[in-house]
């Protein structure tokens, strides 16, 4: 069986949806509706659900009870044991910015940080495919999830030890070259993300989760995020992939 680079699935390790919390929300909506929303059948809605009518992002107004969260969009990762999840992530070098629990004190949810400071959510694995409506038709969805760091290693142990993805060396491209990355699998033929090392050089890039997001039109998409604001930070022409930082400064990826 070929590898699959699938992280939208319902399994541990397995990521459900990715959310934000904004200041200026009115703007930061609009400018998502307009980025996210080109080509002949978008893949978006105006209200930010896939264009089957599936909530996979969320973008809230930011009020007092996120002062502890950093401007960064979060996935949101499937675990075994959220507690456990948590109380590994802290040992190991990261936060706890939030943590939600039922009356009988059993964990429901948490945000952590890593050790480089990149937000996530961990829940429970959930027991429904997301847009498990059995339609086939091209949707939004997060499509990939990336992760720049100075030491790639430590990063892919952190995740591997609290969300249980086991890290698998990205061939070089380069006869002679070392691997620059891992791509972090749910299973033997799944990966969920992928984790490279930083380059010397200054990318503009924060090490911080970015979401993919697959739209119909990318340079039309990058158009009206550079319109309304935006900007776009580095361009992969090979990937036709694009980072771009929005207007209130949160990061993220649009992909053709």
């Amino acid at each position: 069986m070929s590898l699959m680079r699938k992280p939208f699935v319902c399994r541990s390790g397995g990521v459900v949806s990715a959310d934000i919390a904004v200041p200026d929300h009115e703007r930061e909506l609009a400018f998502y509706s307009a980025v996210l929303a080109t080509g002949h059948a978008p893949l978006w809605r105006d209200d930010l659900m896939n264009n089957l009518g599936d909530p996979v992002i969320g973008l809230g107004a930011r009020t007092p009870d996120h002062a502890a969260l950093p401007l960064q969009w979060m996935p949101h990762i499937q675990v075994a044991d959220v507690a456990l999840s948590a109380e590994r992530a802290v040992r190991l070098g990261g936060q706890e910015l939030m943590h939600g629990k039922a009356e009988d004190g059993q964990s429901q949810w948490a945000v952590l940080a890593d050790p480089m400071g990149a937000a996530f959510g961990i829940i429970p694995v959930v027991h429904a495919e997301p847009g498990g409506s059995g339609r086939k038709q091209r949707a939004g969805c997060v499509a990939w999830l990336s992760l720049m760091v100075p030491d790639a290693s430590v990063s892919c142990d952190f995740y591997g030890q609290v969300v249980g993805w086991n890290a698998t060396p990205i061939k070089p491209e380069g006869p002679d070259g070392d691997s620059l990355g891992f791509l972090m699998m749910i299973d033997d033929d799944t990966a969920a993300a992928e984790i490279r090392q930083a380059p010397a050089e200054q990318t503009g890039v924060p090490p911080v989760w970015l979401i993919h997001l697959p739209v119909g039109d990318l340079a039309e998409s990058l158009r009206r995020a550079r319109a309304a604001g935006g900007e776009v930070i580095l361009e992969t022409g090979e990937a036709n992939c694009a980072v771009v930082r929005d207007p209130v400064g949160a990061f993220f990826a649009l992909q053709a």
